[in-house]
């Protein structure tokens, strides 16, 4: 059985779509027949994700996301379960209609460098992705933006190598990027009766899963979480 990864140097492709808490719950209970669970979700099927976005007072970030540019590269450093445990840092990167990711794990002390502006460090550092972030935080100015937090349902399917997620309570702390501070003032950012449906494949969409997916009451816009959390500035 192939190995299930959303970081294939091909590329992935990826739909986003909002749903509502009905259409989820139909959606997430056909999957569960025809999908694996994700081995790292809890005994509900869900986990809990913790990343803050990196952008530049001039919303570079932001600002390519809304105009749709077709290269672009967003930051962002993750955890699960408010944890230090396993803090990673992330690339996703948009090359015309394609999706590649890139990590590396890095410490809660480096975390907290990067927060206060301490950079020097990374210029020489062994890892490529903190090089590379380094280049854009010293000639861009990008640095850590706000936290974003929600809870995940994923599902995952070993042909097509596709991914199924709904990302639910989908939250901001709006400029506050003390990321493992647990009792982190969070605002709401999607309405209520909404949930975030994300499809993620490899070269093609097996046609049972086109099938499970049939969307009857969706809005078929690039909803992205970052974009969201930063309706507030």
């Amino acid at each position: 059985m192939p190995i299930q990864s959303s970081f294939n140097p091909k590329g992935r492709q990826e739909m986003k779509h909002a749903v509502s808490i009905a259409e989820y719950k139909v959606l997430s209970n056909k999957l569960r027949h025809f999908m694996q669970a994700d081995p790292n979700a809890n005994r509900e099927g869900k986990y809990y994700i913790r990343s803050t976005y990196f952008d530049n007072f001039d919303n570079k970030v932001l600002t390519e996301k809304k105009e749709g540019y077709l290269d672009r590269d967003k930051y962002r450093v993750r955890i699960y379960g408010k944890s230090d445990q396993i803090i990673n840092l992330e690339r996703k990167s948009k090359r015309n209609n394609l999706t590649f990711k890139s990590k590396c794990e890095i410490t809660r002390k480096e975390y907290e460098k990067m927060r206060v502006g301490e950079i020097s460090w990374m210029e020489e550092d062994p890892r490529p992705l903190m090089r590379d972030l380094y280049f854009e935080m010293h000639h861009h100015q990008i640095r850590p933006m706000t936290v974003v937090d929600y809870v995940r349902e994923p599902y995952i399917y070993p042909y097509g190598n596709v991914r199924v997620t709904f990302d639910l309570k989908i939250q901001t702390s709006i400029r506050n990027t003390n990321m493992f501070q647990k009792d982190l003032p969070m605002v709401d950012v999607l309405e209520d009766h909404l949930v975030i449906l994300e499809v993620k494949y490899d070269e093609y969409l097996p046609e049972v899963i086109k099938h499970l997916l049939q969307l009857s009451d969706t809005r078929q816009e690039a909803y992205s979480k970052y974009q969201l959390s930063r309706m507030y500035i």
